[in-house]
Parts: C-alpha cells; sequence; structure tokens
C-alpha cells in the first residue's frame, strides 16, 4: 500500500482521537505529572492524553464489551499484556499479575471486577498497582503509533508524506506495505487455486492421497 493511501486514514485517526480527548486536559507534547503518581494516572496521561478523570470514567473506558465487568481478558488488555511489546512476559508472569488486581478488587471472588467493585475499592484509597509492564499499551497499531510518535512529532494539519521521515515512520508503514502485501499474495492464490480452494491450507486429514 503506497504511503499516500496509508496517511488518509491515520489523519482520521488522528482526529478522532483528538475529540474524544477534548472532554479532558490534554496536548501534543508529553502531559507533565508528578513523579509519584500511582499506575493508573500514568496510564491515563500517556496512553489517552487524559488527566482528569475518576474512576468511574476510568472503568467504562477499560470496560471494553460493556458487560459492567472486568474479566480478567480486560485487566491483560489494560496492562498491554496482548501488545508485542510484552511478548516476552511469560505466561505465569501474566497470570500472577492479572491475579494481584483480582485480589485488590474483586470482593466477592467471582473472577471478575464489577463497577461497583472497582469505585467503592478505589474510593477507599485502593489503587491499580504498576505490575512492571509498562504504561499499558492496549490500542490498535494505528492508534498506538498516532498518540505516541504521530501525535507528538507531525502535529498539525500541514504535515507531507516527505516529512514522515523518523524510524518509527519508516517501521510503521513498512509494516502496513507488507500487510497489503501478504494480502494481495493470498488473494492471487485464491484466485488462481481450483475451485477457490487452498490445498495447503486443508488439514492432511482432510486431503486426498
Amino acid at each position: 500500500m503506497k504511503l499516500r493511501m496509508l496517511l488518509r486514514p491515520l489523519f482520521v485517526v488522528a482526529s478522532v482521537a483528538s475529540f474524544s480527548l477534548a472532554h479532558g486536559d490534554h496536548g501534543h507534547d508529553q502531559i507533565p505529572i508528578s513523579a509519584d503518581a500511582d499506575w493508573a494516572t500514568r496510564h491515563m496521561a500517556e496512553e489517552h492524553h487524559i488527566t482528569s478523570f475518576d474512576s468511574g470514567v476510568f472503568f467504562q473506558l477499560h470496560d471494553y464489551d460493556d458487560s459492567g465487568q472486568w474479566s480478567p481478558e480486560d485487566i491483560r488488555r489494560t496492562y498491554g499484556l496482548f501488545d508485542e511489546s510484552n511478548s516476552h512476559v511469560s505466561e505465569a508472569d501474566k497470570a500472577s499479575g492479572v491475579q494481584k488486581v483480582l485480589d485488590l478488587f474483586d470482593t466477592d471472588k467471582s473472577g471478575t471486577i464489577s463497577y461497583a467493585e472497582f469505585t467503592v475499592a478505589s474510593g477507599k484509597g485502593v489503587a491499580l498497582p504498576d505490575l512492571g509492564f509498562g504504561p499499558g499499551h492496549h490500542g490498535d497499531d494505528e492508534y498506538e503509533y498516532e498518540i505516541h510518535h504521530f501525535e507528538k512529532y507531525h502535529s498539525g494539519d500541514d504535515v507531507k508524506e516527505e516529512d514522515l521521515t523518523h524510524p518509527e515512520d519508516i517501521a510503521h508503514f513498512k509494516k502496513h506495505e507488507q500487510m497489503e502485501e501478504e494480502q494481495e499474495a493470498w488473494e492471487k492464490r485464491e484466485a488462481s487455486a481450483a475451485n477457490g480452494v487452498i490445498e495447503e491450507n486443508i488439514p492432511q486429514k482432510f486431503r486426498r492421497d
């Protein structure tokens, strides 16, 4: 995919992100926070560019399926454990981290954290712990690139294609081009296959010898 084509959705992402953050304090530069800020405060500043929020807002923002509950998967996502930056973390350490959060907030031992459990505990001074997994990258590639790089170094309406020369820009668009090439190769193979079936994708037990 050509760089110019990739820029169109990127500017849409930037616009949507700026609009969604309009209800909190935010800016294109790194938001200053106190050295003793808790993990949730640092997460909101770094990952969402929001510095004014309460426990209810934090919970709802990270209740990804609007179920009113945080599942273990929701906790993993919030802490960035599905992100490639934490691909080196062992499954045991991930599970241990999730359990630490559940131990703090899951008062009825249901295996999930409800809105009430989180906000009541937060009101008593219980805070999400820093598990050592970073700030919690849980957006898709476009969001993470936009909020951590594009917004910081390429803000403004006059950004041109030739301005995107940082290593982060090159890596980001190279990844998109690789994905596009893989998709095109797949479509060609599928089009040339008999009846649209790619034999090598059929499990061995279902193939005819």
